[in-house]
């Protein structure tokens, strides 16, 4: 590699294109919904009876989204890049360094995004009705799909053989796809799970869920590491744990998504108490 594309371009880029952001966040400032400051009824609401169980009852789905982003973490992780390492990385003609793979991801989620929202999702729409937790599902299911492409080229691997990169490639795809179903959703689902008074609340539990996700691999991986430096699981051992773990997630989601009862708020619908003092802590919902 070119010594002058190093660090500086490295957090160079990412910089400008975080500036480029923050100007166009700035510049649609009065097109946005700005909400109060709930003061101490923010506390009292989402340490009510009532937040309480709405935080509990949104715990419920975000337990099996905790398990998609320990995956997801994985693959944008060290360990699909030392799988990389491994494969035929000669791609359109040019020698790809393992680590570039997995930018597939970022540019993939651009593309996958228009495609699934007015594409994919009116096709499935016209099988059967789309819910928020449905979308989930099938991206669960989906991320666990990805990881049984990553189990065939370790098992290949581990006979000799120098898969092509593209088989990883195709792994991102189907990994992005299941992204774009559960994150994007997700984030939507939560927002219109909680009351005005708790979508801090709610964030914060999601944002909790993606760390958690993190720290669970961090976790297994010490595990799995010897004192000398040596793994308890082989390559093909750890990625088909995670493929079953993340299939029986799914599965058991399924269930639990059928006796969910979840209630709808939209910001229009349900005021602030600082806006109607005289109104309940929790003030509005509409069935879902």
């Amino acid at each position: 590699m070119n010594p002058k594309y190093g660090p500086g371009w490295a957090f160079g880029i990412p910089g400008i294109a975080m500036l480029i952001a923050t100007l166009f966040f700035w510049g649609g400032r009065k097109k946005m919904v700005h909400v109060p400051p709930a003061g101490l009824s923010y506390l009292r609401a989402t340490f009510s009876r009532e937040g309480l169980i709405t935080l509990a009852r949104i715990a419920m789905v975000y337990v099996f989204i905790l398990v998609f982003w320990a995956l997801w973490g994985m693959s944008n992780g060290v360990e699909w890049t030392l799988q990389a390492e491994k494969m035929n990385l000669h791609w359109l003609g040019m020698d790809l360094i393992a680590a570039q793979v997995q930018t597939a991801n970022p540019i993939l989620i651009l593309l996958f995004i228009p495609l699934v929202n007015y594409v994919i999702y009116p096709a499935i729409h016209k099988i059967f009705p789309l819910t928020p937790l449905r979308k989930i599902g099938i991206g669960l299911f989906l991320t666990g799909l990805s990881f049984v492409v990553i189990v065939w080229i370790q098992g290949q691997i581990d006979l000799g053989l120098k898969p092509s990169i593209n088989w990883q490639l195709l792994a991102y795809i189907i990994l992005t796809l299941g992204e774009t179903m559960v994150s994007i959703t997700g984030l939507e689902f939560s927002y219109t799970q909680a009351p005005n008074t708790m979508k801090s609340s709610v964030m914060a539990l999601w944002l909790f869920t993606v760390a958690f996700g993190e720290f669970f691999v961090g976790k297994f991986n010490a595990w799995d590491l010897n004192a000398d430096g040596t793994r308890k699981l082989t390559d093909y051992q750890y990625f088909t744990f995670f493929t079953i773990f993340m299939f029986a997630a799914a599965v058991v989601f399924v269930v639990v998504a059928c006796f969910y009862k979840g209630r709808t708020y939209l910001q229009t619908q349900q005021p602030t108490l600082d806006e109607i003092a005289t109104e309940p802590i929790l003030h509005g919902g509409t069935p879902s």
